[in-house]
């Protein structure tokens, strides 16, 4: 059984989105749940958020953007740039501390202290911009573990599979004009129109030409479907492309019984997802792997869900 970190912070609870929100505290609270019902908290090894050092998030995002978010914050506004980021007086130091959680997850794994981690954290982060908030995410969470890995630790290869069911936006723009970071995205189009971005010929551009890949899925496709686009096309690119580290935008929104698109995976297919990875990691990464949760809001689901995910993980 591997060492398999778990981030969590009850301070994560306290970004308060207001009534009716999807991103809501209790996604973390049914995770806990399915955790804690698998009998799976006492084979994980902790891991408490803490403070970042500022630089890493400034590495990403536009200090006049930072600036913006905790004075907006600070005077009490209830929102960020679009109506659907809401946000409360905490929002922003809880930002922080999912960054900084997150990079002690890196920084344990990488130390060898533990084999790998699976990060739940509020806000989320993929459709973050550097100089926008969007789709419910303010800080880039990946984006900063990307950077911090190849600034801090020298990798020169770094892997991000994003299966959330929405394209991730903001990490896609960091990087793709990075060659060190192959960001990866399978995700509905259209959906919903938002965030109308990661069709198939968006490759990334400059030196970064070629490390950015997407796969668009229509409404109404599911296990089949995504099975064939690991096998044929996530596969052959990561093992040739041979991560040193393995990175995951972890959406459980395609689950055919969440409410915010209208693909079909079962839970079966997202065990067959997290075990594609794993695979990668394990032939070129030497496991290491850090899964950041993004989104996914059936509460009925999310329990088994993240409990699979996590099982996975410890094998």
């Amino acid at each position: 059984m591997k060492k398999t970190g778990y981030l969590y912070d009850d301070r994560f609870l306290l970004h308060d989105t207001g009534p009716y929100h999807p991103e809501t505290p209790d996604r973390l609270i049914a995770i806990n749940m399915g955790l804690e019902r698998e009998n799976l908290l006492p084979l994980l090894v902790p891991i408490k958020a803490v403070f970042p050092d500022m630089k890493w998030i400034e590495r990403v995002h536009d200090p006049d953007y930072i600036q913006r978010f905790e004075s907006m914050c600070c005077t009490g506004m209830t929102c960020f740039d679009y109506e659907d980021n809401q946000m409360c007086g905490q929002t922003f130091e809880i930002a922080k501390l999912a960054v900084g959680g997150i990079l002690e997850a890196v920084r344990l794994v990488m130390e060898g202290q533990i084999d790998n981690a699976f990060c739940a954290v509020r806000p989320p982060g993929h459709h973050a911009e550097p100089g926008q908030a969007m789709g419910f995410c303010y800080f880039n969470n990946i984006a900063v573990a990307a950077v911090y890995l190849r600034e801090q630790w020298g990798l020169k290869r770094i892997g991000i599979m994003d299966f959330d069911v929405h394209h991730g936006n903001g990490t896609q723009k960091i990087f793709e004009n990075d060659p060190s970071v192959f960001y990866y995205s399978i995700h509905e189009h259209p959906s919903f129109a938002f965030p109308g971005t990661g069709r198939h010929f968006e490759k990334g551009s400059g030196d970064g030409l070629g490390y950015t890949r997407n796969y668009p899925v229509l409404p109404g496709q599911g296990d089949k479907e995504y099975l064939e686009i690991l096998q044929n096309d996530f596969l052959p690119l990561f093992n040739e492309f041979a991560p040193e580290f393995v990175l995951v935008s972890a959406g459980f929104d395609a689950h055919v019984d969440d409410d915010m698109s209208d693909i079909c995976v079962t839970t079966e297919g997202f065990n067959t997802i997290m075990q594609s990875i794993v695979e990668i990691a394990n032939r070129h990464s030497g496991g290491r792997i850090v899964s950041i949760l993004e989104g996914g809001y059936s509460l009925r689901r999310l329990p088994e869900l993240a409990a699979n995910h996590v099982s996975i993980l410890l094998k």
